[in-house]
């Protein structure tokens, strides 16, 4: 260490993180049991730590201090004081380097030493033990940055909920296997920002893009031994960072400049974000940041035995959001990312946990009521993935107004009415208008379901016709990961086949999928790929995956059949986004009437016969015929009929009553056959096939 000491001034606690004003850095760091901070000073390698002083000064479990001609680009880290008493939640160690929680950016490469863990590594006192070893050498360093950037005349997009159509990506995945991008550039926000990429999000007519955690992240040791990689990147250490590879020119202002570029194409970002856990893992993982600033502050402990961490998660710890300092901690990241980068919204991982207290999940937990008032986050869209794995941690429709929810039933429904299961009928039915017998209270909307086919948790939409067994062995957990039940069929041949007939089945049941989703009332969810086919070869878990089995093939989405199947991905939103009765606003049950015995939305059965109690209770009953109407601008009322028919053979379905000239708008079994006038009082549904036609009823006014 060198041996001159800058000296630090007072400085302020607020604003947490490292704030440089153009003549010096403030440091502030929250910690309410130590005894002691040090701020450590490293220099431009980040491999010499060349001053380390104490922050003179402690408000509110503030430590704070203010360092003269301290500039950007300064790396620095913490090390904490502090008593060693795991029993009590304590876990200080001074010889640790710690990343500070606010850091805008981190350097350096993270090297899994054992002098990364607080205690002893393979001693027989386990974490009771102590380290000595400093750990600066194998951790990353923070960086004071300065966040300017010119915004111009950037406006957020704002899409209706009603109105919006998510794709789900990930970000190094989307674009690692584009040609035409620049190969440094490539997996990175500067190939997301290419205008290439962006035309061709509009030519799909999605409205925002949901993309899988860009926070920093860390490699877990044990995929690392494997020779994989943490790819999805739900392993957060820095809340305020980018994950560097994501960067190709390794300044956050690249992100900031795609997504301007987006919202220029009228196209909104979301953010995939994990604050329920940290890279920490559990008490036996290392001390990195969190553990070591003040671990019984930052995580849930078991009550009575305060050595070990709660596990709602499965990762092995959970942060304490009741805590107000952490809570804050979060509002801070979730502000700093609308107000410093524009984002749109955010979806949360494992978001039961965001909404647990003591007690157990709360709808009016504390952080639930910190994002419903707070002006400027409730009005970003927000969504939650409903579950986790701790006490009562399925909370599907249990979230608070304001929140949308990832429907895990309407994916599952979906994917058994097409492979044909008794049964399914009445449930799936619900699922088709808006699941309102989850979400429909409290005056919440039919968009706060997100309806969706396949997401990066899973099969893809094209392994869903495909496999019946999950085939993980690449992840090299003997296949015992993912999801036992994928409600999947491969409907003859395991995997790839020549056979045209079950390579034709195939291809119904996807484009049938793909339509009942987007004709679903709730929020639609495409998983990136999903509109050309993309394949995982039957792994359902690829979270380790960074290569090609995850990222997107555009040589397959070039090819006729990826440019087909994108085509009519494209038709069906086109028309989503032309008929407001598919994307209605408010739930329909029936009971209004917009046109003379035109209900808001109708059952038949294939006679056009409305379905009857008996005949919803038939478990062998499976085809669907599902009617909606609205009155549009000019008074007239455009009734919407989807014929669903998930049998092996096609089927003549009556067209229900009134009649009035029906026109079909799309058929599955026929992509690329156009709109049609249709003769007659009855209409054909080709096997495993939807078709969608519309009519328009007259209201007479007096």
């Amino acid at each position: 260490m060198a041996s001159f000491a800058p000296r630090l001034m007072p400085g302020s606690p607020y604003p947490l993180g490292a704030t440089w004003d153009g003549l010096g850095t403030n440091f502030a760091i929250f910690s309410a049991h130590a005894e002691r901070m040090d701020l450590c000073l490293f220099n431009p390698s980040g491999r010499r730590e060349i001053a380390r002083m104490a922050l003179p000064e402690c408000t509110d479990e503030i430590w704070h201090g203010y360092l003269p001609d301290a500039q950007t680009g300064l790396l620095y880290g913490y090390r904490a004081h502090g008593p060693y008493d795991p029993p009590n939640g304590h876990r200080f160690n001074q010889y640790k380097l710690l990343i500070d929680p606010y850091a805008r950016r981190l350097a350096g490469d993270m090297r899994w030493l054992d002098s990364l863990f607080g205690y002893r590594v393979n001693s027989s006192r386990a974490d009771l033990s102590f380290d000595r070893r400093d750990s600066a050498h194998g951790t990353l360093k923070a960086v004071v940055t300065d966040e300017a950037f010119n915004w111009g005349d950037d406006r957020p997009p704002a899409v209706p909920w009603a109105d919006t159509v998510i794709y789900e990506a990930h970000l190094r995945g989307l674009t690692m296997l584009r040609e035409d991008i620049r190969p440094h550039e490539r997996g990175t926000f500067a190939a997301l920002g290419d205008q290439r990429v962006i035309d061709y999000l509009r030519r799909l007519e999605i409205t925002a893009i949901e993309l899988l955690p860009v926070h920093a992240f860390l490699q877990d040791r044990s995929l690392s031994e494997k020779g994989l990689r943490n790819y999805w990147g739900y392993n957060t250490i820095g809340f305020f960072a980018i994950e560097p590879r994501y960067l190709a020119s390794g300044a956050s202002n690249e992100m900031r400049i795609a997504i301007r570029r987006l919202h220029a194409a009228g196209i909104e970002v979301i953010l995939d974000v994990v604050y329920n856990h940290t890279a920490e893992g559990s008490e036996l993982g290392p001390t990195l940041s969190f553990r070591g600033l003040d671990n019984s502050s930052y995580y849930r402990l078991v009550p009575g035995n305060r050595r070990h961490c709660v596990n709602d998660t499965g990762t092995g710890n959970t942060f304490n959001l009741s805590h107000p300092r952490v809570l804050q901690m979060v509002m801070d990241s979730l502000r700093y990312w609308v107000t410093s980068f524009h984002v749109d919204g955010f979806r949360f991982d494992l978001g039961v946990t965001l909404g647990r207290e003591p007690h157990g999940f709360d709808p009016g937990a504390g952080f639930f009521d910190a994002l419903r008032q707070d002006p400027m986050l409730s009005r970003v869209k927000l969504i939650s993935e409903p579950w986790d794995i701790g006490p009562g941690g399925y909370q599907l429709g249990q979230h608070p107004p304001g929140f949308a929810e990832w429907n895990d039933r309407y994916r599952d429904g979906l994917r058994r009415f097409w492979r044909g299961d008794a049964g399914q009928r009445p449930d799936f039915a619900a699922r088709l208008a808006g699941s309102s017998d989850l979400f429909d209270r409290r005056a919440r909307r039919p968009w706060a379901s997100v309806n969706y086919a396949a997401s990066h948790d899973g099969y893809t939409l094209a392994d869903t016709v495909s496999y019946v067994e999950r085939h993980n062995e690449s992840n090299r957990e003997s296949t015992q990961d993912g999801h036992n039940e994928n409600y999947s069929a491969n409907w003859g041949v395991e995997g790839p086949t020549q056979d045209l007939q079950i390579l034709d089945t195939r291809a119904h049941v996807q484009r049938a999928m793909l339509a009942t989703t987007f004709f679903a009332l709730g929020t639609p969810m495409l998983l990136a790929g999903d509109e050309f086919g993309r394949s995982q070869h039957g792994n359902n878990n690829a979270y380790c995956q960074d290569n090609e089995l995850s990222w997107l093939d555009w040589k397959q989405a070039a090819s006729p059949e990826g440019q087909a199947l994108a085509a009519f991905v494209a038709r069906l939103l086109a028309l989503r986004h032309a008929h407001p009765v598919l994307r209605c606003r408010h739930f329909m049950h029936g009971k209004e009437q917009p046109a003379p015995g035109i209900a808001d939305i109708s059952w038949f059965d294939q006679q056009g016969e409305a379905v009857s109690v008996e005949a919803w209770n038939n478990p062998d009953e499976r085809v669907i015929v599902l009617r909606r109407a609205a009155r549009d601008e000019e008074g007239a009322v455009p009734a919407l009929t989807l014929f669903l028919n998930p049998t092996g053979e096609g089927l003549t379905f009556r067209i229900p009553p009134p009649h009035v000239p029906m026109r079909m708008l799309i058929d599955t079994d026929k992509p690329d056959a156009p709109e049609r006038d249709l003769a007659g009082e009855t209409i054909e549904v080709a096997a495993r096939s939807a078709v969608l036609v519309i009519g328009i009823h007259k209201v007479e006014t007096t």
